[in-house]
């Protein structure tokens, strides 16, 4: 008996939560009022918080589950008993008008198995951004999953619908995606992050070409909030070093807006050699933590190699805890004097904080420890690794429970 919409929508929906690669920070303003169907801003969608602390939402699913792989940590892959469904083009586009006029949604994730061909898959996808933006005027935000060793003219086409792309890199080995993947091509996975972030520097080239031409039509944009990519964590057996080794590397080769990690879950795909527990997501949390460390607060992999001797991040504490514990020569830190790299390495104090410490003490000359608690939100974590004009932590760094006193207590995560 064929499936009716909202059967297919359980089903591609269910199928589509595992992939965590789709928040939309950096795309473009979109005013409706310009004329067109929906807005966005950039500060990020798929049930995630934006920097000012809203929840935004999207239509996230996948075109089909079905797939010729057989990928082992892949809840779609071939051999997976699951139920099986498959939207065409115009299903999804009904699908995301519907739900974005009834103000469940402010734009759409769109990814797919591959049931024929990856430029059949690849065509299909695009055909649904664009059918979005030029049928209908949809204005909203829109991440399209790419498809390794899909041609690069259909990849060229989807960045000039969607705001993002992004391809999984899917393992940080290239041994263990043979391992658990031996169908896919690690070669094909870097051509096709190296080919999209090829056309995006080339659309940025050209913008900043024709920025001063009068009279002519600014180039065509092209993923405007760049590409990301996705690993699992967990399913082999690299650990948290060779993870962040690999994004780092990432990062640098393919100009990457994000690294998303995956907490493996066995949950509905129990596989042969596969771990039988599902990745904690506490260490997912703290990849993150140290991700973010590395992109926004000067940290480099051996800084947080020297606080995980064992490859392991601590999960206890966060890994800038955990470093400025382990480096406790390096403090008390003098917040009147110490430069801004090393502001960002003091425990409980953020980009934000630190650049209003620096701009307060250009003003007065002279923090206090209160001012310092104005200025940063709180001082649990900070006071033991600061000096102000009127404290001085004395043998607090010496103090053999200091890690303790500072260690949050338990959260329990919850995978979905």
């Amino acid at each position: 008996m064929p499936l009716d919409l909202v059967q297919k929508l359980e089903i591609l929906a269910d199928a589509a939560k595992y992939d965590a690669s789709c928040a939309s920070s950096g795309g473009p303003k979109r005013d409706s009022r310009r004329g067109g169907l929906g807005s966005t801003t950039g500060a990020g969608i798929c049930h995630a918080h934006t920097p000012d602390g809203r929840c935004v939402s999207l239509l996230k699913i996948l075109l089909t589950n079905f797939c010729r792989y057989d990928c082992a940590y892949c809840v779609s892959r071939r051999s997976s008993n699951v139920a099986r469904a498959k939207f065409s083009v115009d299903e999804v586009v009904r699908l995301t008008l519907d739900l974005y006029r009834r103000n469940c949604i402010e734009g759409l994730f769109l990814s797919s198995g591959i049931a024929l061909s990856e430029d059949d898959t690849m065509a299909e996808l695009v055909r649904v951004a664009k059918t979005l933006r030029t049928v209908h005027g949809f204005r909203g935000y829109i991440h399209l999953k790419t498809i390794p060793g899909a041609a690069e003219a259909l990849v060229a086409e989807a960045g000039r619908w969607a705001d993002r792309l992004s391809l999984n890199v899917e393992l940080p080995s290239e041994r263990s995606l043979a391992t658990y993947a031996p169908e896919k091509d690690a070669t094909s996975i870097r051509k096709g992050l190296a080919t999209t972030r090829s056309l995006i520097d080339g659309a940025a080239d050209a913008r900043r070409r024709g920025s001063g031409t009068i009279g002519r039509a600014p180039p065509p944009r092209f993923a405007p909030a760049g590409q990301s990519t996705q690993m699992i964590v967990g399913a082999d057996g690299a650990d948290d070093l060779a993870v962040l080794s690999a994004s780092t590397s990432l990062y640098a080769s393919y100009g990457l807006r994000r690294v998303y990690y995956a907490a493996f879950s066995p949950t509905g795909h129990p596989s042969a050699g596969l771990p039988q527990a599902a990745t904690p997501l506490l260490r997912e949390h703290r990849l993150y933590q140290a991700d973010w460390l590395m992109r926004f607060y000067g940290f480099a992999l051996p800084d947080l190699a020297a606080a995980a001797p064992s490859g392991m991040l601590d999960t206890a504490i966060d890994p800038k805890l955990a470093w400025a514990l382990a480096h406790r020569d390096r403090f008390p830190v003098d917040v009147n004097t110490a430069p801004r790299e090393m502001l960002l390495r003091v425990p409980g104090l953020g980009p934000r904080a630190v650049d209003r410490v620096l701009a307060a003490r250009r003003r007065s000359g002279a923090l206090r420890l209160v001012d310092l608690a104005r200025l940063s939100g709180g001082l649990k974590r900070t006071r033991p690794f600061v000096v102000t004009a009127d404290w001085r932590p004395t043998a607090m760094l010496d103090d053999a429970h200091l890690r303790r006193r500072l260690a949050p207590a338990p959260v329990q995560l919850s995978l979905f």
